[in-house]
């Protein structure tokens, strides 16, 4: 028998519990990606000294085992049964291998030649990122089922990203304060090899421990969660295929997909290369870079709440694109400015207090910006139903999951170009960097990066969906589903069997 969902007059209200176990959950992404976007460079380049080509280059490949697994991951969520829903399965399953693999990413064997470094770079890499989108596409497909509100699934995702910015900054800020401490060996502790152990230790723990918390703490919502709706071609290659290829018909997502390979190769960008320009070009101690890191963690704290305000004054689409243009602009001005000699010198008291509001400031226009188009996308789930039939939000948000780790692939491929362009030399101390270098990685950077976020944004100017035609999308939904019920009721009294 086809499972119908729960009416929307018998599902209880989310609790506060089942919200920040949610939420919890993104605090696993949000360390592996603050461990791969922006320590993973650093550490093969800067402390092991493989070149910065071989380790962008291995990483970026990762993006074509991505391209392949996490559609296939989402289709194979949308298409399971279970007696714990068609999510929880892969959530659960994914903690241990997550946890795992991140941890062994961090400790090369002795003795590999570059060229064999990028090899087990990729290999492992892709262990680690299959292993999470097996988490981080189930749970964020849950989102349109945990709510069908256009307002809560703003607000659902902002709780979302804040926990997911608290794993990311959070445990940077702590390993730079705990683990990359300067010591007579090491001025500039991010440099210590021996701090990445602990680091690794830790940041599989946290993974493993923040998977499990979202897991158990949702569970008890999935009899009131959407389940597979049909039959249908089961989960063979061809309907995967089909169901992919599909979800590219739809303007919105297409517009949002645009908007987020560009966007998230704009953070990988930033995020790889945040620690040269505060190590290099501002020459901050560890301290001082584990202060700034609070700047995110602020931001996220303002957004949260922010985020659907805006949405309902602007509107989703508008918020995204007027935020994520005005936020990099305000982000990249201490970097421009420090081209042309007009900011703060390195060593000036106001240098970190300034870093550290113009971050908070930027980094809560970019979060906004992300949790709208987070939204935006749980939207698309109702608007490709209503043209389709299939409720396949697994297959939307494992695009998002690939959008996610372009952070991670493209962003530290065009890293590693920007600092090759740049001449920038590998293992460089801090007092043989001068002005010349320092001067062409802010030229290579900066077009890079704003070009990136300002040609995404205009991507967003394709998405149609407004709360008006979202609604109007629920109500035909739940004109099928009732219509469908009926059928099934009139079917069973002339003794049919139920479909």
């Amino acid at each position: 028998m086809t499972a119908q969902p729960a009416t929307a007059e018998s599902i209880p209200p989310l609790t506060l519990g089942t919200r920040l176990s949610y939420g919890t959950g993104a605090i696993a992404n949000g360390v592996k990606n603050a461990a791969f976007s922006t320590y993973l460079l650093l550490f093969y380049n800067q402390v092991l000294g493989v070149p910065a080509s071989i380790v962008s280059g291995a990483i970026a490949l990762t993006l074509l085992v991505d391209a392949v697994a996490d559609p296939f991951i989402g289709r194979w969520s949308d298409v399971t049964r279970s007696r714990i829903g068609r999510r929880h399965p892969f959530i659960l399953g994914s903690a241990l291998p997550t946890a795992f693999f991140f941890v062994l990413a961090w400790f090369p064997p002795s003795g590999l030649s570059d060229l064999e470094m990028g090899v087990w770079i990729f290999v492992l890499a892709s262990l680690t990122r299959m292993s999470i989108s097996a988490f981080e596409i189930p749970s964020s497909a849950m989102t349109p089922e945990l709510t069908e509100d256009y307002a809560d699934r703003t607000r659902l995702f902002g709780l979302r990203y804040w926990f997911g910015y608290a794993g990311t900054f959070g445990f940077t800020a702590f390993s730079l304060a705990v683990f990359f401490v300067a010591t007579p060996e090491y001025e500039q502790g991010q440099l210590n090899p021996e701090g990445y152990v602990k680091f690794a230790w830790l940041g599989g723990a946290l993974i493993f421990l923040a998977i499990l918390v979202c897991a158990l703490g949702t569970l008890k919502r999935v009899p009131y969660m959407r389940q597979r709706d049909e039959l249908g071609e089961g989960a063979s290659p061809p309907s995967h295929l089909k169901e992919m290829f599909g979800a590219f018909r739809n303007r919105g997502f297409l517009s949002i997909f645009s908007f987020g390979v560009l966007k998230y190769t704009a953070i990988g960008l930033y995020a790889a290369t945040t620690l040269y320009f505060g190590t290099y070009v501002f020459k901050l101690q560890a301290g001082q870079l584990a202060l700034l890191t609070f700047d995110s963690l602020v931001a996220a704290t303002i957004a949260a709440p922010l985020a659907p305000k805006f949405s309902a004054l602007l509107g989703k689409r508008n918020t995204s694109m007027i935020m994520a243009v005005g936020g990099i602009l305000l982000g990249l001005s201490p970097l421009i400015l420090t081209y042309f000699d007009a900011f703060f010198r390195p060593g000036d008291p106001m240098l970190v207090p300034t870093l550290f509001v113009i971050g908070a400031v930027y980094g809560a226009m970019i979060a906004i910006s992300l949790i709208n188009t987070s939204s935006m996308l749980a939207d698309v789930v109702e608007d490709h139903a209503v043209r389709t039939g299939q409720h396949t939000a697994g297959v939307f948000f494992a695009a998002s999951s690939f959008m996610q780790q372009c952070s991670a692939g493209l962003g530290i491929l065009i890293a590693g170009i920007v600092l090759e362009l740049s001449q920038f030399p590998t293992k460089v101390a801090v007092s043989e960097v001068t002005t010349a270098m320092e001067k062409s990685l802010l030229l290579h950077y900066i077009p890079a990066s704003a070009g990136l976020w300002i040609l995404g944004a205009l991507c967003l100017l394709f998405y149609p969906i407004t709360e008006a035609s979202h609604r109007a999308n629920l109500a035909r939904l739940r004109a099928r589903e009732a219509q469908a019920r009926e059928q099934v009721i009139r079917d069973g009294a002339f003794g049919s069997p139920a479909r």
